[in-house]
């Protein structure tokens, strides 16, 4: 089995916070994808990467915030996440990397 370089660049890193912790328990996985991805795209390459197979996937866009470092301004850029539910028996261990 190929895997295409475009997977790739839809998947740019997992998220490893106590909430994505937490969800793990409940089968999914969560991911900060590109910004233009779609589900489909997301589905196709979360499948190809870690060969699972995948139930759902909910994306929500994470909106930069301002911050204020040593007195001066700047502001994170927006994230878009991918939260995937994955089929009963597939596991995708996010520590381990790709």
């Amino acid at each position: 089995m190929t895997i295409d370089a475009k997977h790739y660049d839809v998947i740019v890193a997992p998220v490893i916070t106590e909430k994505a912790t937490t969800a793990s328990e409940h089968n999914k996985v969560v991911f900060k994808v590109a910004g233009k991805a779609s589900k489909p795209q997301i589905k196709e390459a979360v499948e190809k990467l870690f060969d699972v197979k995948v139930k759902s996937v909910n994306t929500l866009v994470r909106k930069g915030k301002t911050k204020v470092f040593r007195g001066q301004f700047g502001s994170q850029s927006d994230t878009k996440r991918a939260i995937v539910t994955l089929e009963e028996g597939h596991r995708i261990d996010v520590t381990t990397g790709l």
